[in-house]
């Protein structure tokens, strides 16, 4: 009798990031009230002369692959104005087969306050399998603006996704009641889809804008003249204002945002955004 053994097959190092904070307000200054940051997240807060208290997060281990697990957890109070950031592009790297790299994000936010979730681009490569998740839940009164930008491959290194997924899901609820849904979802071969007239005819680069306020209806015109002949806006409610880009590239796409959200977002956008 022979004895057989089973040959190991080596676990690859995978990434664990989470942040937890959630901000208060006390005459009438927001203030960091609790904060947990854990594994490759953390999160910065730089001292500006925004009115809104700013939080960079950032990824130390460099980027996302397969099997990495992020977490954002955020919640801010009544009378509480917060803008989130990160410190730079997120970047989805090619993943081993079968494994899928996941960011969850929610996000609280109460009455009478504003939260402003602005992250940089995620910019996908050749081989990637990406899932993300955001759930926003708002109180009467509350204001969000939310932008998610996206990059298909870096146009300016050649680079197109011939082989990746994307998943990515935004779920806004107000008192509980769903009031905005988006589902993508993308998988075999990006670049040719993206290709067809009826997708992003050709595009490289999208974003999605969603501002949340009693604002919403009269700011449209505004920003509608500001788009580029590949965007639209428009309401859903009087309160709901959502708007959709698609660019060549991320700098193509850049140009175009950035006024955006220097209008939406009422004040100094964070700097991680100009640099």
């Amino acid at each position: 009798m022979t004895n057989q053994m089973t040959p190991l097959v080596p676990t690859q190092p995978r990434a664990r990031g989470e942040v937890r904070a959630s901000f208060g307000c006390t005459d009438g200054a927001t203030r960091l009230a609790t904060l947990r940051q854990a594994g490759s997240s953390r999160a910065l807060f730089p001292r500006t002369p925004s009115r809104a208290l700013q939080m960079v997060l950032t990824n130390t281990s460099g980027g996302v692959t397969g099997g990495d697990r992020f977490k954002t957890d955020i919640s801010v109070v009544e009378g509480a104005h917060v803008s989130v950031t990160t410190q730079a592009a997120e970047r989805a790297y090619r993943a081993q087969p079968g494994q899928i790299g996941r960011v969850d994000t929610t996000l609280r936010i109460a009455g009478s306050s504003r939260l402003n979730w602005l992250p940089q681009e995620t910019i996908l490569f050749d081989g990637c399998a990406f899932s993300r998740r955001l759930t926003v839940d708002l109180k009467p009164d509350a204001t969000a603006l939310l932008v998610e930008p996206i990059v298909f491959g870096r146009s300016a290194m050649g680079e197109t996704i011939t082989r990746g997924m994307l998943d990515d899901r935004i779920e806004v609820r107000m008192s509980g009641d769903i009031v905005f849904l988006d589902r993508t979802r993308l998988d075999g071969d990006v670049a040719g889809v993206l290709r067809r007239s009826a997708v992003a005819a050709g595009a490289c680069a999208a974003a999605l804008v969603l501002f949340v306020s009693p604002k919403a209806e009269a700011v449209l015109p505004l920003l509608r003249e500001m788009l580029p002949d590949t965007g639209g806006a428009s309401l859903l409610g009087s309160e709901i204002l959502v708007a959709r880009l698609l660019a060549a590239d991320a700098f193509t796409l850049r140009r175009s945002l950035v006024p955006i959200l220097e209008l939406l977002h009422e004040d100094v956008i964070p700097r991680p955004w100009t640099i």
